[in-house]
């Protein structure tokens, strides 16, 4: 069964995070789809090809094409058109239970100062707790460190 991680954003932005998680998942060999919504793939994309001066992080849309090679496909469809092994869950994108169980990991990225973020969070972690999946927590320090909560 797959591990979900919830990333509760506190002191970074998306923007500021999305990058340094894609990075250890790239770095570790692993292939990513990132889900988010229809209105932002073309923000998410550009963000990936100027978050950094000194490196880069291979990834491409629909509008790209080549969707299987691609090591880090940013979607609005659930889809695995990739192979990937992790799923990130961004700008409120949400899928469901057999969809996300095709994963190894599930990293699903919050804005923990938008309530609205937060009540589809806490209700996204039931559905996965009670459907069986491995649920964890992390919220970041003041500091912008992620800690681990019970």
């Amino acid at each position: 069964m797959s591990r979900i991680d919830f990333y509760h954003l506190k002191k970074q932005s998306l923007d500021e995070v999305l990058p340094k998680l894609l990075n250890k998942a790239y770095g570790a060999e692993k292939r990513v789809i990132v889900s988010t919504t229809p209105e932002t793939v073309e923000t998410v994309n550009a963000a990936l090809w100027t978050y950094s001066d000194e490196s880069f992080l291979p990834h491409g849309t629909k509008k790209d094409g080549f969707a299987d090679e691609q090591p880090i496909y940013i979607t609005e469809n659930a889809d695995n058109a990739n192979a990937a092994q992790f799923l990130f869950l961004i700008n409120g994108a949400e899928v469901d239970t057999e969809y996300a169980a095709q994963f190894e990991r599930v990293f699903n990225i919050f804005d923990g100062n938008d309530e609205d973020a937060l009540q589809q969070a806490r209700r996204l972690w039931k559905s996965y707790k009670e459907a069986g999946f491995e649920v964890c927590y992390w919220q970041q320090t003041d500091r912008g460190a992620w800690e681990q909560k019970a």
